[in-house]
């Protein structure tokens, strides 16, 4: 017990220079893993080097997107038991190996309009997806790391800010190559491949959890602790009672008491986390993972609030791709849609179409988008953790307001008919956005426990992966319906600068293309808050049983 004592004497302090140069550190791979969402900026002049087609570009990105969203639960399951090292070399080589596979590719080209053979194209496709991979090993290492250095009053906060990074990534490099390297891709791949793998290695020697230091226990720790003191005999509250929803009960007379466990007691086996964690905290927190988790309704309902809002927010991610037609297009992140709606509002109102303008807006437009997810992250936690700490709120309710700034933004966009007056939607739609990626984190560990956060985070965040698919569809298909067909070319022909293109290439009616679509996606959003309020609600009333509960007990014990 002694040696116990000692060790955590030892443990810094929360603001102590390691802890802050591990959140640091966290954010900087965060930064170096949000490069996946800047692959039009260079996929246009890849695929014209390699004489690939759209579709095939579009492959190359999807192999990306799989690796970042269907890896989750590995890579997580890998930090969760492993730490974070094993997970940040992982990375590292993928992105080394990934973009400077993508860098050699280019170098080489092809012969004269000819496409690349294959055996090539599926290499391409394998670079992408390790680009993939490690994006999310990345990601899954720095907020499993930031989550276990800090204490749950802090969860929201630190993990939101280490989430800003993995926003802002998109914006970051698409800056520094339009500045540095305008019109060198092969410069930009090179950027790419080194900018994201050397972070990564100077985090192998620097993020790591650093011990929490003792809490003082205490009969009103729940209320300026951590989230939930639930007794070990709980597994946690969160299945079938409509009023109390316990998955699991202990055998009864097995209680422990408020101020720690009685000498000889075993703790509940579903609730035991490693010595490294529970060592670090005097509660006993809910530990739910594996074929627990995809038993309770918790799971389920989080999941479809993350496929409704994310798929709203990353629709026609490879639309877009296939419908660019200014491919100067030099920015790009997690929300695509923005720059086809951006060109039709451009082309409805603009008969002389100039692509150059045109571009200059759809940058603006994504540079809006990028940045607003980068607040939007950092605000959320600060909300999440103020809900919590100061309003002695459920986090669950700052899900209420991310779907309330995601209808806001979809009311925004459908009654916008310049393209000069986009952006207000454009920031609202990335503060939400962001907002989403910021706040759950904190909610899956005061739902589902710390033991295995990225394991579940990563089973989690296989819900954009659904409903981007789903809405992204929707919409590329109300894009087609309102795309003129052959007969319709030349009274529907817009002018541009320098010629004349055909509006089948592309539809350039304005409001009509898309309006459609974000009427589907508001509905979404309002279910969405419905599904919030549920959420909010179920977590407030278990929050109110188990204070009851451990009221009832502390009065038996005197």
């Amino acid at each position: 017990m002694a040696s116990l004592t000692d060790t955590r004497h030892d443990d810094p302090g929360l603001l102590s220079a390691r802890r802050i140069i591990t959140l640091l550190g966290s954010i900087l791979v965060a930064l170096s893993s949000g490069t996946n969402y800047i692959f039009s900026a260079y996929a246009p002049q890849l695929g014209a080097r390699l004489h690939i087609t759209h579709t095939q570009l579009n492959v190359v990105g999807l192999a990306g997107n799989i690796g970042v969203f269907a890896s989750g639960p590995i890579w997580g399951r890998i930090v969760d038991s492993r730490g974070p090292r094993i997970p940040l070399i992982g990375a590292f080589m993928c992105f080394l190996i990934g973009y400077a596979g993508m860098k050699r590719m280019y170098d080489a080209g092809t012969d004269s309009g000819t496409s690349i053979s294959a055996a090539h194209f599926t290499l391409l496709v394998v670079c992408g997806l390790l680009t993939g991979l490690g994006a999310n090993a990345g990601i899954a290492s720095a907020i499993n790391t930031t989550a276990k250095s800090f204490p749950a009053s802090a969860h929201a906060t630190t993990t939101g800010l280490v989430q800003s990074g993995f926003g802002l990534s998109a914006f970051f490099f698409s800056t520094i190559a339009h500045v540095f390297f305008p019109g060198d891709t092969s410069a930009f791949l090179l950027l790419l491949a080194l900018a994201t793998s050397t972070p990564i290695l100077v985090a192998l020697f620097i993020v790591r959890p650093v011990p929490l230091p003792p809490t003082r226990p205490g009969p009103r720790g729940d209320e300026d602790g951590d989230y939930e003191r639930i007794p070990s005999g709980e597994v946690a509250p969160f299945i079938t009672d409509p009023i109390i929803d316990v998955v699991g009960i202990a055998e009864q007379g097995s209680r422990t008491p408020l101020l720690g466990s009685r000498q000889g007691d075993e703790p509940s086996s579903t609730l035991r986390l490693g010595r490294s964690q529970s060592c670090s905290r005097p509660d006993n927190p809910p530990d739910i993972h594996g074929k627990m988790l995809w038993g309770t309704l918790d799971f389920y309902l989080v999941s479809i609030i993350m496929a409704l809002l994310s798929g709203t927010g990353i629709t026609c991610k490879f639309v877009m791709n296939l419908l660019i037609f200014c491919v100067s297009l030099t920015f790009d992140v997690d929300i695509n849609n923005v720059g086809t709606i951006s060109l039709a509002l451009f082309a409805k109102s603009n008969p002389i179409y100039d692509e150059v303008e045109a571009s200059k807006w759809q940058a603006a437009q994504v540079s809006t988008l990028s940045v607003g997810n980068f607040v939007g992250r950092v605000l959320s936690g600060l909300i999440s953790d103020f809900l919590r700490n100061r309003l002695h709120l459920p986090r669950a309710y700052s899900l209420c307001i991310v779907s309330s700034l995601f209808i806001i933004s979809q009311a925004l966009a459908i009654g916008i008919s310049s393209v000069s007056t986009l952006w207000i939607a454009t920031a609202t739609l990335g503060v939400a956005y962001g907002g989403l990626f910021g706040a759950l984190p904190a909610i899956v560990i005061d739902w589902f426990g710390l033991a295995h956060l990225s394991e579940n985070w990563g089973y989690v965040t296989l819900a954009p992966l659904v409903g981007g698919n789903i809405f992204s569809i929707m919409f590329g298909r109300n894009l087609d319906a309102h795309t003129p067909h052959e007969e319709d070319t030349s009274r529907n022909a817009t002018r541009f600068v320098g010629g004349e293109i055909s509006s089948e290439e592309r539809c350039l009616i304005g409001r009509e293309c898309y309006v459609s679509s974000l009427r589907v996606t508001l509905v979404a959003c309002m279910v969405a808050l419905a599904l919030s309020t549920w959420a909010a609600t179920r977590d407030e009333r278990r929050r109110r049983a188990v204070r009851k509960e451990r009221t009832d007990e502390r009065d038996r014990d005197l």
